[in-house]
């Protein structure tokens, strides 16, 4: 299983607002959640290739905490998180976290990403030394 940590910056004049990029030897897929109107939502897929960058929310941020749930191409999470929150099989916006399994989705856990309530924030998925 891969391991990653996560470097979190928040760069100057970025055109995108969140960006995960993948600092890792492998591939990874990506999938994002936050608060829409009151309600937790979660998006996905987006596969970040080796050294490559996604911009996974292009709005300008509004909410103090992003969650982002990895894994790797065999379904392995990269990203040790704490909430949980639903994914679905292929491409999905899914409203809520309850009840993942009775939906027909996953229920994974997400790492809560504070943004510090900036506008723009990039995070790095890296391997962690020794992996």
């Amino acid at each position: 299983m891969l391991a990653a940590a996560v470097l979190l910056l928040h760069p100057p004049g970025a055109a995108a607002q969140f960006t995960v990029c993948n600092q890792t030897l492998d591939v990874v897929n990506l999938s994002v959640g936050q608060e829409v109107e009151g309600e937790f939502q979660t998006e996905g897929w987006w596969t970040i290739g080796a050294n490559r960058c996604a911009d996974v929310i292009r709005d300008e941020l509004w909410n103090r905490f992003i969650y982002i749930y990895a894994e790797d191409v065999f379904g392995q999470p990269v990203l040790r998180g704490t909430t949980e929150m639903c994914v679905g099989p292929r491409r999905f916006t899914i409203t809520g976290i309850e009840a993942c399994w009775q939906r027909g989705y996953r229920s994974v856990k997400f790492f809560e990403v504070d943004t510090q309530a900036v506008e723009r924030w990039t995070v790095f998925l890296k391997n962690r030394p020794g992996n």
